[in-house]
């Protein structure tokens, strides 16, 4: 078998995983060491994010004609690609969280959403909270001036039956 047949499942493979995706993030990984590697995968896991290393002139070939395509400038050195199908900012989130801790971890780049950002770019995305939280932000502001008024109400009539 010729190698380019060998490898052509792998570039398969990395097609189907950023189908669907939201976001795909680069990082250098060099330095790590196992424990914090497996920390880290864990904890994407967890999260719903696929985390996998492949060679560089793969993840070219796989991107080529997507919306990821804007990541082959940062495909040089040891890559690892951390992906998301639901949440836009959880692989930002997560691995600028877990690069505090592990000095070796580093975000080259990423894709959200079909627009590229850089290293500075990410650490921004990183700071923006979950979908869910956000949500539970809206409904508490939207909640909170009808508790009040109900507050207000209830005190109204206490104080009607008392003088009552």
């Amino acid at each position: 078998m010729a190698k380019v047949e060998l490898k052509q499942p792998i570039v398969e493979e990395i097609k189907g995983l950023i189908a669907d995706a939201k976001t795909a993030v680069l990082v250098d990984y060099r330095g790590l060491t196992v424990e914090q590697d497996t920390k880290l995968r864990k904890e994407l896991r967890e999260a719903g994010v696929v985390y996998k290393v492949y060679k560089n002139t793969l993840i070219k070939r796989a991107v080529e004609g997507t919306e990821f395509e804007s990541l082959n400038p940062d495909l040089e050195g040891p890559t690892a690609i951390a992906v998301s199908t639901t949440d836009a900012t959880a692989p930002a989130r997560i691995l600028a969280n877990f690069a505090k801790g592990a000095e070796a971890l580093e975000i080259k780049s990423g894709v959200v959403e079909g627009t590229y950002y850089d290293k500075k770019g990410m650490q921004a995305i990183a700071t923006i909270p979950s979908r869910e939280e956000l949500l539970s932000k809206l409904l508490g502001s939207m909640q909170s001036p009808i508790t009040n008024f109900a507050r207000v109400i209830k005190q109204i009539a206490e104080q009607k039956e008392g003088q009552a």
